[in-house]
């Protein structure tokens, strides 16, 4: 599977009905350029969705041994194995990470993939499959190799490395279903991920015959050890008859068993507790706690194998590869 070639200046001016040298000075000088040319030009990229290469005027190599990676949040440690294992597999094969934080807008990141695109980085990893259709567009134009993770698509810009957040959440609910809890609460982060997996468990619980609506506490993300806390007062208070929480992040999770804790909770007794990450501290809590495990290893080493076989001219045979999850369980549920 290769991706079609990227637009060119070439192409733009050809498409314009202009000179590549005007549409040059358009992108770079739209003072010198009379408006009526100045607007075909503009018409032409916003179609194709071409973006200027940055470092065209300055080096001519043509590799520049740099990949970008653009990740939510630089301080969310669930995302952290992904970017060791990839900026180690990265540094093995010769090329240099860089890392940008998008935040969870949409607008945010389309400004980090343009400033992005104008390096002509050889390859991009990108974290999710929510993207604007305007950043759609710039990395579909680009001709840069591009490999979604933490996520899953049949459609995705290039390639990708993934998981379903649906079934994770579908898992989860049968799990705690198994295990005798009948009023279970999602506590999550107000973002299109935790979204997904409330979704796999509020359509596995209907199923099931729980709640036609399982009740969610949504809090922003990231989400931090002092939401969880707070986030289990307010679940409590609306619903008091809770008594099992999936969190989106093992962070959450931790606040929950301080919070639990301090209420004079039993955990898992009066209230079971389940997690997504499984990060370091996870199994040393007391009680240990139950959690969705991320194979981010895998991730990272299989993106970055992707963008070397791409840049390398290799064929890509299995472009979607989904990875699938664990749920370890330990004494929280």
């Amino acid at each position: 599977m290769k991706k079609p070639p990227a637009f060119t200046v070439h192409d733009v001016a050809r498409l314009a009905g202009v000179s590549a040298m005007t549409v040059s000075r358009a992108l770079n000088h739209p003072e010198r350029v009379a408006p009526a040319t100045l607007l075909k030009v503009r018409e032409v990229v916003s179609q194709t969705g071409f973006v200027p290469n940055g470092m065209a005027g300055g080096l001519r190599s043509s590799r520049a041994r740099l990949v970008a990676a653009v990740l939510p949040t630089l301080t969310g440690p669930v995302f952290q194995e992904t970017v060791r294992a990839l900026n180690q597999a990265l540094d093995e094969r010769g090329y240099q990470l860089m890392i940008g934080q998008s935040g969870y807008d949409a607008s945010r990141e389309d400004a980090l993939l343009d400033a992005i695109i104008r390096r002509r980085p050889d390859g991009i990893v990108l974290t999710g499959i929510m993207h604007s259709v305007e950043g759609r567009r710039q990395l579909q134009a680009a001709g840069i190799p591009v490999v979604e993770t933490w996520d899953l698509t049949p459609t995705p810009i290039d390639m990708l490395v993934g998981f379903s957040h649906e079934r994770i959440g579908e898992s989860v609910c049968h799990f705690l279903h198994q295990r005798g809890y009948r009023h279970p609460l999602l506590l999550g982060a107000n973002d299109d991920r935790a979204r997904l997996r409330m979704g796999g468990f509020r359509r596995a619980a209907r199923e099931l015959g729980l709640a036609a609506e399982v009740p969610a506490v949504l809090v922003p993300a990231p989400t931090t050890l002092g939401s969880g806390r707070s986030g289990l007062g307010e679940a409590l208070a609306s619903h008091p008859g809770t008594d099992a929480v999936f969190c989106s992040s093992d962070m959450l999770a931790l606040g929950v068993l301080i919070e639990a804790q301090a209420r004079g909770l039993s955990v898992p007794g009066q209230l079971a507790v389940v997690g997504l990450g499984d990060l370091e501290f996870a199994a040393s809590l007391q009680p240990a706690l139950t959690t969705v495990r991320i194979d981010g290893t895998r991730i990272g080493r299989t993106a970055a194998q992707f963008i070397d076989d791409r840049a390398e001219g290799r064929a890509i045979e299995q472009p979607i590869l989904d990875i699938g999850f664990e749920i370890v369980s330990r004494a929280s549920a």
